[in-house]
């Protein structure tokens, strides 16, 4: 979905169109469950929270002024409802061992080694800026636990492809880390000199 489409879609729900709305369930919810995921430790919290964000987010939509900013805004609610629930429940909970049995199978690889530090956000911000198709693999896989011939039928197709797919975006999700990495440590460095002196930064709420 380019952004001109995104845009339309966002009006269109926005105006009360349901099929629309679907439309923008389908596409962002993956990334709604990795961002609930990160913060509540819990895939059984995730995915109810997931349902809760797209009820609360349909009921709210028509507030939003700008379109633009859905992927944003529907973040911040994900967020913002995750800690209402987390002060709500006590403590957080981390993803039961089970969930990650099938990572075995694929053997050790830089996904393994962070899924198993504790899910740090920054694997989740990494997450969401991959490719739909490359994080709802990584998702299915590594913390819903499906197999590959479960993510074969959800995905409708072939086994072998699905293999394929985790290798490629493992490789990108990689990357991603690194990236930000970089991006991060030449930001700390920037700012060193000059620790009083911070730029107004514009959001999009």
């Amino acid at each position: 979905m380019t952004e001109q489409e995104l845009i339309t879609v966002v009006l269109r729900a926005r105006d009360g169109d349901r099929i629309a709305y679907g439309e923008l369930v389908e596409r962002f919810q993956s990334t709604v469950y990795a961002v609930a995921l990160a913060r509540l430790r819990n895939p059984t919290e995730a995915q109810e929270l997931t349902q809760e964000v797209f009820l609360h987010a349909m009921k709210k939509l028509p507030q939003l002024r700008d379109v633009q900013c859905f992927p944003g805004w529907l973040r911040q609610i994900t967020v913002r409802m995750a800690i209402n629930r987390m002060t709500r429940s006590g403590p957080l909970h981390k993803v039961e061992p089970e969930a990650l049995e099938n990572a075995q199978a694929a053997g050790i690889s830089p996904l393994d080694e962070l899924v198993r530090a504790e899910l740090r956000e920054e694997l989740w911000r990494g997450l969401e800026r991959l490719k739909a198709v490359d994080r709802a693999t990584l998702v299915a896989f590594y913390i819903r636990g499906q197999s590959l011939k479960q993510m074969s039928r959800d995905f409708e197709t072939p086994v072998g492809t699905i293999k394929r797919r985790l290798h490629v975006a493992r490789n990108r999700l990689k990357k991603q880390m690194e990236r930000a990495s970089a991006e991060t440590a030449g930001s700390v460095a920037m700012e060193e000199p000059r620790p009083k002196r911070r730029k107004r930064k514009l959001a999009c709420v």
